[in-house]
């Protein structure tokens, strides 16, 4: 019975954090007007690290992040300025967190995988990537995009980090003001 038990708190666990709907979010300023911006580049990093030290000096992370965005950002009609000045700079911040998921729903909606459908708590690491997007005359943050979502198994498995990172930059770009970069 233990054995039943066991296995299903970890099964839930990991349809909690396998199957969990990304969370996206983007603020724009409303009183900026994006159809004057037509150049971006990467603003200097910040001094703190990255934010986990799986992926403070993980290459191939920081790679895959600036390969997307800068996909999305042509995708855009925006050019990418790698000398001279530019009209926009974009800054990334990462977060690795520890979360708690308390369940105590699960008997009333009758979705309960344990057999004695007692509530539980589920603990996983949620990862939050910000994007920054600032006139770079100003320095005024005019554009951000996050999203969160759970890691499990992502530092592990590079293709499964790339899949992740393609993921959430991809949606949160979709929340990026249309007509940018066109005229």
């Amino acid at each position: 019975m233990r054995k039943i038990v066991m296995l299903g708190l970890l099964f839930g666990a990991i349809v909690l954090t396998a199957c969990a709907t990304m969370n996206i979010g983007a603020y724009r300023d409303g009183q900026i007007d994006f159809g004057r911006y037509h150049s971006w580049r990467w603003a200097a990093a910040d001094a703190l690290p990255v934010g986990d030290a799986r992926l403070d000096h993980n290459a191939f992370f920081r790679d895959r992040l600036e390969g997307a965005v800068d996909r999305e950002l042509a995708a855009r009609g925006l050019t990418q300025a790698f000398t001279g000045t530019a009209d926009l700079a974009v800054h990334f911040h990462i977060n690795v967190a520890q979360r708690f998921d308390a369940s105590a729903m699960e008997a009333e909606r009758g979705s309960c995988i344990a057999l004695d459908c007692r509530p539980r708590v589920v603990s996983y690491e949620a990862g939050t990537l910000v994007l920054d997007v600032v006139d770079a005359r100003t320095d005024r943050l005019v554009w951000r995009g996050w999203a969160q979502d759970g890691i499990a198994g992502v530092f592990d498995d590079q293709a499964r980090m790339d899949r992740y990172v393609d993921n959430a930059v991809r949606k949160m770009m979709l929340r990026f003001p249309v007509g940018v970069g066109f005229e």
